[in-house]
């Protein structure tokens, strides 16, 4: 009868901790008990941009996507850089890359931003005053912008600017960032 009883109680512990444990399971299922996939949490967006004039002609079409962590302020993400220029009479250049980007929401309206991007730069000239190019470059932007809905303008700065080799006119760069 001993034998029974101490069955019976390891028994009943045993399925207490798995009703307790399956329960604390269930728990983690958000908006009542919506499963929620990687997918949902994603955003794309990137910025188009073009430029013309006498003679000149510059192109850029930048995709990205980030992924919203749940219940936190940040999105950790990947984006891609394709960058056509010329210059009628002086140069053309190619500009192929990618980046990391990670932002940051303090507040609704503010959008801290962190990216590392790396291109590869080919540009060829016209005449042979200078010799052709193609190296890799590297910057390094944190910036600061306001976010209305999926937009965000402001300004960034390249920490590893290089006035020789960069393929931006100077280290403080306007933004205007859209994700969906």
């Amino acid at each position: 009868m001993e034998k029974l009883r101490s069955t019976y109680l390891k028994f009943l512990k045993s399925f207490l901790i798995i009703c307790l444990f399956t329960s604390y399971a269930y728990s983690q299922n958000l908006d009542g008990g919506q499963d929620y996939t990687f997918w949902q949490n994603v955003r794309y967006g990137g910025n188009i941009g073009l430029s013309f004039g006498d003679g000149f002609f510059s192109g850029t079409l930048a995709p990205a996507a980030v992924y919203d962590f749940q219940n936190a302020p940040f999105s950790l993400g990947l984006g891609l850089n394709g960058t056509y220029n010329s210059q009628r009479n002086v140069f053309n250049s190619t500009i192929f890359g990618g980046s990391l980007i990670g932002l940051f929401n303090p507040v609704q309206e503010v959008q801290a931003s962190f990216e590392f991007e790396q291109l590869n730069v080919t540009r060829n000239f016209t005449d042979n005053q200078f010799a052709d190019e193609n190296y890799w470059y590297p910057a390094l932007f944190i910036g600061v912008g306001y976010l209305a809905g999926n937009v965000a303008f402001g300004i960034r700065y390249d920490l590893l600017y290089d006035n020789e080799r960069s393929i931006y006119a100077n280290a403080y760069a306007p933004f205007v960032r859209v994700f969906f």
